[in-house]
């Protein structure tokens, strides 16, 4: 392929990645707009009380704030015209309290950005971790065994919310170590930025360890071993190969630290930018949620072009000159460990549920409340005294059945969104910035709060992790030697679709999947619990979670029980993905 004809190919890409992010830019703010007129509420009746909850309001003072802010001209004209202040640097006043919304929201996003770089260097930390052992052996050439990664998936499970919960009750509030609430400094932010960190860190470490093996694997790793290069410098290469298929991840993690971390924001009282938007949505507080929007939208469309400008140089020039090498992960060796730990989680998995199954989880005993764990009651109650092990046994099929739903469709939409790259990619920038709570409360103004209304919310925004994923993995396959090669000698879409695109990306978009299938609860909690999605009194296991997070500290029994269940069903996901590597590989080769 010329010079030429890849820099029109460049050209064309930008082209339709800029009409992608137009467009998804001008849909979500669309959104935003009409929601206060989808809810079905009268906006008028829900910024009084937003002002005085104590209100009970006339019809004459609902007159007035309807004259106020012009709520008769319709959601169109609001629109047209917060646009139009934002070029004079004028983005409107609150609905709710009346004062201008550009300091508040710069303000908020200014603390949302210094926590977020907080929580990326946690995250690079815990991802530096969890691939030094195979950093260590790759580049002495003593990699033998495949990892499950067990330890990634553990410290992926764990709900940001709880592990926020548990350090501002230990490290703030037991030990003084670190402020446990507020905003007053560094220090404030050590503790929100390790909750964050840690499970998002564990999930891009997990992912780039699995990559490794197979940069090891290539012609050139091999050849510098065997020159007696130094095998520090073999590892700074391999990670420089295997991280630029990586990196896209960090695109939905940046911004979901800065729009996402609503919970953790209320936990330690930080005025971020997530809480602004939540609170303002639930308010329906247009010009604020509007700002607020926007800015996340800039930060994604930002962070995406420099993680492409990123990856770029991590490729070099071979990218462009279509001359990259393919990455062929080794047949590594399990070890029995594995076997042993994805046997013994399925083991006490079904053991816990079908020990709930046979219990009544709606039975209310007051008497019986916060009960600790005992023979009566193998995993205790909750606050309105019901039987855990009970609440969790029932909740099981329906937490994993939705959750595995949500992700098989997600994991499509992302992959047949990778595969329009030109599109796609700025799709994907834009719908990232978009919190899965706000996505919420759009759904649910028009399909009510249920189940279905959280898990279709969830699947708006949740595939934007695997389509930058898959673009990435077939960007550079496409740009591979042997595909060149395969067209050369006159093979067809479908084959090079079969023989080389679906098994480059296949096997990481599935792991990738299956680490994040307790984020997909968690989520889905989340909104259940914010009442837009499983209402109560259902036996789930993030609405479990979510309802006895308050008693973490004086009853952690309430939340160590699906705590556990996620951890282990993260750790079966994840050690079930040999399996299915194994056989995308059969498939590959017939």
């Amino acid at each position: 392929m010329s010079v030429t004809s890849a820099g029109a190919d460049a050209r064309h890409s930008s082209w339709g990645t800029g009409v992608g992010r137009l467009f998804a830019g001008t849909a979500l703010l669309t959104a935003v707009a009409l929601l206060p007129w989808l809810s079905g509420n009268d906006p008028a009746l829900t910024v009084l009380r937003a002002r005085s909850a104590d209100q009970d309001p006339t019809p004459a003072q609902m007159a007035t704030v309807r004259e106020q802010l012009g709520l008769d001209e319709g959601p169109f004209s609001h629109l047209v015209g917060w646009l139009g202040g934002l070029p004079r640097g004028d983005a409107g006043t609150s609905w709710v309290s009346g004062e201008p919304v550009l300091p508040q929201v710069t303000t908020a996003f200014a603390v949302s950005v210094t926590l977020m770089l907080g929580a990326l260097l946690v995250t690079v930390a815990v991802a530096a971790l969890v691939c030094t052992r195979t950093l260590y052996l790759g580049a002495r050439r003593r990699l033998r065994r495949a990892r499950a990664g067990t330890a990634a998936a553990v410290l992926a499970a764990l709900p940001k919310f709880l592990l926020a919960s548990l350090l501002a009750t230990v490290c703030g509030v037991w030990l003084g170590w670190f402020p446990s609430s507020g905003w007053q400094g560094p220090a404030s932010m050590v503790l929100p930025a390790l909750a964050l960190g840690v499970p998002s860190g564990a999930m891009i470490g997990g992912l780039l360890d699995q990559s490794l093996p197979a940069a090891f694997n290539e012609p050139w790793a091999r050849t510098w071993h065997a020159h007696g290069f130094a095998p520090n410098h073999v590892a700074r290469h391999a990670l420089r190969r295997a991280l630029a298929g990586v990196l896209p991840q960090l695109l939905p993690t940046v911004v979901a630290l800065v729009g996402g971390a609503v919970a953790v924001e209320k936990i330690f009282n930080i005025p971020g930018l997530g809480r602004l938007a939540l609170d303002a949505a639930i308010a329906q507080d247009l010009p604020p949620l509007q700002t607020a929007t926007l800015a996340l939208i800039l930060l994604g469309v930002a962070a995406g072009l420099l993680i492409q400008a990123l990856r770029r140089a991590l490729l070099g020039p071979a990218l462009r000159d279509r001359a990259l090498p393919t990455l062929h992960a080794p047949t590594l060796a399990r070890g029995r460990s594995t076997r042993w730990a994805a046997g013994a989680c399925a083991i006490a998995l079904i053991a816990l549920i079908i020990a709930g199954l046979l219990r009544d989880p709606l039975h209310v005993d007051t008497a019986a409340r916060l009960l600790p764990p005992s023979a009566a009651h193998p995993l205790g109650t909750d606050s309105l005294g019901r039987d855990l092990l009970a609440r969790l046994g029932h909740g099981a099929l329906r937490t994993v059945g939705v959750a595995l739903a949500v992700t098989a469709v997600c994991t499509l939409t992302g992959l047949l969104l990778g595969m329009a790259a030109q599109v796609g990619a700025g799709l994907t920038e834009v719908v990232s910035t978009m919190p899965a709570v706000l996505a919420g409360l759009l759904t649910t103004a028009v399909t009510g709060p249920s189940v279905w209304g959280a898990a279709l919310a969830v699947c708006l925004v949740g595939w934007t992790p695997y389509a930058a994923q898959s673009a990435a993995l077939l960007e550079q396959e496409r740009a591979s030697g042997h595909m060149l090669a395969s067209i050369s000698f006159g093979a067809g879409p479908g084959y090079l679709l079969r023989h080389h695109l679906l098994p480059a990306v296949l096997p990481a978009v599935l792991r990738n999947a299956l680490l994040r299938l307790p984020t997909t609860v968690l989520v889905l909690a989340s909104l259940g619990f914010l009442g837009l999605g499983e209402q109560p009194p259902t036996a789930e296991w993030g609405r479990l979670l979510s309802e006895n997070q308050p008693y973490a500290e004086l009853a952690p029994w309430t939340v160590l029980g699906p705590a556990f269940a996620l951890v282990l069903l993260s750790v079966l996901a994840v050690s079930g993905t040999a399996s299915g590597r194994s056989l995308l590989r059969r498939a590959a080769d017939r």
